[in-house]
Parts: C-alpha cells; structure tokens; sequence
C-alpha cells in the first residue's frame, strides 16, 4: 500500500488545492449557505454537539494554482450546541434558518444564525411521530415564500410541513411502512425518495400520493442498503438519478421510465459499507455525467459515468480522494471513515469530504483529457 510520505509527493501532482481542517467531533453533515460558507455538526451521542457555521479558506477564491495547504485555515462565524446526534441539517434558502434532525428522532429542531452576534440557537421544534428506535427522520426543503419541512422515516409519515405555522400541507396518507433513507426536493412541486430496499419514487404534491416509482432491485441485490441521488433536479433528459447500494453496486436510471435501470455497475469498494448510514451517492452540478461516493473506506471516489458503455460491470474511479487515510492523525488505530462528501456548487472539481477521525478536507483535483 501507498505511504503517507509518497501519498504527499503524489498529491503535489494530482491536486490543484488540498486543504484539511480539524474538527472538534467528527460530522456528517456538509449543508452549504452560498458558495463559500458550509455548515457541519456533531453526531455523538451523551454529549453536546457543536454546530458551525464555517467559511472556507480564502485561497480557494483565487485563480492561480495554491498548491497543497494542509492547514487550519477555515474560519468560525458562527456556533451552537444540540443536546442530541444530529444526522440532518437542512438550511432554508434565503432566511437565517436551519432545521435539523437526529436522535433521540420524535421531533426536529429549527436553528436560528444570529444577524447581530455569533450565535446559533434553537427556536422552534417540529413534533413528528412517536419515537421509533434508532430510527430518525429524513429531511428536505421546499423552498418558497412559505417554506415546507419535507420529513419521515418511512413511507406512512411522509408528509410537508409549512415551516411558520407548523401545519401539514401534504401527507402520504398510506401505510406503506418502507424505511426511508433520503429525500430530495427537485422543484415547488415534486420530490425524489429512496427507501433502504432501493426503491424510488418521483411525488407530485399537486396530486393525491400517486408516485412514478422503480421496482426494488433484484433478488442478486438482496440484503443490501440504499440511497439515492437526482442529478440536474431530475429535468434534463437521459439517467439522472443514480442509486448506490452498500456492496457498491451502482445504478443509473431515467426519470421518464424507472421501470428498469440504464445501465448497473459495480464500483470498486474493498468491503460492503461497515456503516450504511454513511452511504453517499452525488451528482457533480458543474460537470457532465460526474458523481461521487463515499461511505465503504477512507476514501471518495469520482466516476465519469460516460465511460461505463464499454466497461462492462467493473468500473474503475476517475479520481480517488485518500486524504483521509494519509494524514490521519490516530497512528496505528484503525482507519477513518469517511462520513459524507458534497461538491462545491460553483467550482466543478471542487469537493469537501468529512471522516470519522474529525477530519474535514476540501480539495480540488487536477483534471486529465477527460469529461470530469
């Protein structure tokens, strides 16, 4: 395997910009307010979890090569603590507002960012269905002039919630008791779901539930955990959505017909996730046919999905972030997981990825003759 010390000299050539910056707990959440703020926050349980607001160094604004800066150069604006494991964190466009959610998983909370100070505090709390385990509820925005909590944790309690009056303006209304593992709003008026069976679902809320959905995947993909991804608000033609398991089977559908996939690949992870929660599947907003995924080991990968006609079933990663193996600070103690990963909405091979060492990298990788 590669040492950290060739791992550094190779990154000199392979990245345009690295940056890493400490956390004080590990998170996994990355939720961006414009283009150079992102929030994280804290996962452990029996503690308090931070919330930052951060602001990402200021070399990465400017044009000309920076070269590799592993250093702590990211700036707190603005912090809070949750008495819980936040899993969720959701900031409402154009307001100062975020909502969050984790365990204990019977209510969500809506966070304030103080105008005149550096605080962020609880407000509000949404109330939500009894208590249920370990499981909490996914969450989405509607933005609009009355922004909508979209929220569950499985198909029976989906339902939308106005953010100011607290009342329900849309509900599944079936008993359908399918997990959830993510939401997603593409527009004022629909949104994708993805059960942890790997079904899918594009919702019109204009109209009773009547969701155009996919089949689960077949008995060869029994047994494995899913989540989901739609690309380009699911509008543009051709396999938008792409639908990760946890043995790193890869799938890319169309939204005009998810009655069978368009292509299926298996991606190389060396083990099934340790940890299906941390699955991570994401359009790339500024490339064509890009994503990444995260959640198997200590690494992203980035695929060019334009490559897969003629790869058969085993696909190779156009680019690997390892990062987070070769400056892990715990020694001998086991590697970190990576916990989440977003792409920045405005530099297209710009990435920030989090691991469970509490380590939090942004880095933009030098691009060969390649789509990506």
């Amino acid at each position: 395997m590669e040492s950290a010390e060739d791992w550094l000299v190779e990154s000199l050539r392979l990245y345009q910009d690295f940056h890493a910056f400490d956390l004080s707990g590990a998170t996994r959440v990355l939720e961006w307010i414009g283009n150079k703020g992102v929030f994280v926050a804290g996962y452990e349980s029996l503690k308090k979890n931070e919330i930052l607001h951060l602001v990402l160094p200021h070399r990465l604004s400017v044009k000309e090569n920076q070269g590799l800066f592993p250093e702590r150069d990211f700036k707190v604006c603005h912090g809070g603590f949750s008495d819980r494991c936040v899993f969720a964190l959701k900031h409402v466009p154009d307001t100062r507002l975020l909502v969050t959610s984790g365990l204990p998983g019977c209510y969500l909370e809506v966070w304030q960012v103080s105008e005149d100070s550096d605080v962020i505090q609880v407000v509000s709390t949404v109330a939500v269905q009894e208590a249920e385990g370990s499981l909490w509820p996914r969450v989405a925005i509607f933005a609009s002039t009355a922004p909508g909590i979209l929220h569950g944790r499985r198909l029976s309690d989906l339902q939308i919630v106005d953010l100011e009056s607290q009342k329900t303006t849309y509900a599944s209304g079936v008993s359908d008791r399918e997990e959830l593992s993510s939401l997603q709003v593409l527009d004022g008026d629909t949104f994708a779901f993805c059960c942890t069976s790997g079904r899918l679902g594009l919702v019109d809320t204009r109209q009773k539930w009547a969701p155009s959905e996919s089949l689960r995947p077949g008995p060869s993909f029994s047994g494995q955990s899913w989540c989901a991804d739609v690309g380009g608000r699911g509008q543009a033609p051709g396999p938008s959505i792409a639908s990760l398991g946890s043995n790193g089977q890869l799938r890319l559908l169309d939204p005009r017909d998810l009655s069978r996939p368009v292509s299926s690949v298996q991606c190389p992870v060396p083990t099934p996730s340790p940890d299906p929660e941390l699955l991570r599947v994401t359009w790339a907003p500024g490339l064509h046919n890009c994503l990444a995924i995260s959640g198997f080991d200590g690494t992203v990968q980035v695929h060019d999905v334009t490559s897969w006609a003629a790869a058969g079933n085993q696909v190779e990663p156009h680019f690997t972030h390892s990062g987070h193996l070769f400056l892990d600070g715990n020694g001998a103690g086991s590697a970190p997981l990576v916990t989440t990963h977003t792409w920045h909405p405005c530099k297209p091979r710009t990435l920030l990825s989090a691991a469970s060492d509490a380590s939090l990298h942004v880095w933009d990788w030098v691009a060969p003759e390649a789509s990506c």
